[in-house]
């Protein structure tokens, strides 16, 4: 196939713009998120980028929001989470090819050893050698409570298959998967204090005492100012603990929110006016919180394009997967006509 991104981009882009959605850039075979984008993936999906698409800083697109005039070829390059990869690694191929980005970081991990709770959460569960044969938990009102047979010894069979797993694409393939969604599931609601206590209780069920990944950690305060100083990039808020906004009252949602922007703001010493919400998790709540904490714009999960009529505090975005130029092309395809 001769990749020809212009085509894509011509016959489908009409004044809308489409925003870009990066987690982590690593080459990781524990995924079950599908968020994971090998370094050369990420630079042939920027190289196509360069030559498809008029890709945009983000203050840029707002402007043209505000104004109800998008131009045609409009492209937004965001991460989320502020994961030190996107520095080591997202940030020199960026700058490669001249393409600007914004990066949406919650407070709570950055400049810590730390990973979040979903990481932890993750390698526990997969990949500890010997789990005990079964599990009984409450988390919140909800008893789980499953057999791992004879999978709780960890086999090369079992791993290819949770390998091979991706959440809510496709039904749990091990027992252990079933266990850990059904504790993530739990857990994503609760406030940070609690998922942190019920972290505990599945460390000392599983006998493990699992020490912070590098790989899994995210930027230092330090590597945080170095990207805000780069006209390329411009950091915006993620809220303080990476909460799931809509299970909470709207005095937790004004805290998370004001908290974060504040954070930022005295670290960076720049305005903080845009927003992401954690796991696309917003409501009415949610979205008075980010207009009274003085956020212009707020962007959602929704796999929707920007157009003249998207409402400011609903952004829609689009979750890049791990492809290369050819499969990314026919993401944009298909995204495109969205």
């Amino acid at each position: 196939m001769t990749l020809n991104p212009l085509y894509y981009i011509n016959r489908y882009f009409q004044h809308k713009a489409i925003v870009l959605m990066y987690h982590r850039i690593a080459d990781s075979q524990a995924d079950v998120w599908n968020i994971a984008i090998s370094p050369e993936n990420l630079e042939e999906q920027l190289k196509y980028l360069k030559k498809a698409g008029r890709v945009i800083p983000l203050k840029e697109l707002v402007k043209e929001v505000r104004n109800k005039k998008i131009k045609k070829n409009s492209v937004v390059i965001t991460f989320d989470d502020g994961y030190a990869d996107n520095f080591y690694i997202a940030k020199p191929l960026l700058e490669k090819y001249n393409l600007p980005a914004t990066f949406f970081i919650p407070s709570i991990n950055i400049g810590q050893q730390k990973e979040f709770w979903w990481d932890e959460l993750e390698q526990i569960i997969l990949y500890t050698k010997e789990l005990p044969s079964s599990i009984s938990i409450t988390i919140n009102d909800i008893t789980i409570e499953l057999s791992l047979n004879d999978e709780n010894k960890l086999t090369d069979e079992i791993i290819s298959r949770q390998i091979a797993w991706k959440a809510y694409e496709e039904p749990p393939s091990t027992l252990r998967c079933d266990i850990f969604l059904k504790i993530w599931e739990a857990l994503k609601p609760l406030k940070n204090e609690q998922q942190q206590e019920y972290l505990k209780t599945i460390r000392s069920w599983a006998g493990c005492n699992i020490s912070s990944r590098p790989q899994y950690q995210c930027m230092s305060i330090e590597q945080m100012k170095i990207l805000a100083e780069n006209e390329l990039f411009t950091i915006e808020a993620h809220s303080s603990t990476h909460a799931a906004l809509a299970f909470h009252d709207k005095s937790f949602q004004d805290k998370e929110l004001i908290s974060n922007k504040n954070y930022l703001e005295k670290i960076l010493n720049k305005k903080i006016d845009m927003l992401a919400y954690p796991y696309g998790s917003y409501n009415t709540d949610t979205i008075k919180a980010a207009t009274g904490a003085g956020f212009e714009f707020a962007f959602t999960t929704d796999e929707e394009s920007v157009s003249n009529k998207t409402e400011i505090h609903r952004v829609g975005r689009f979750q890049v997967k791990n492809q290369n130029a050819t499969q990314f092309a026919e993401s944009m395809e298909r995204w495109l006509t969205m």
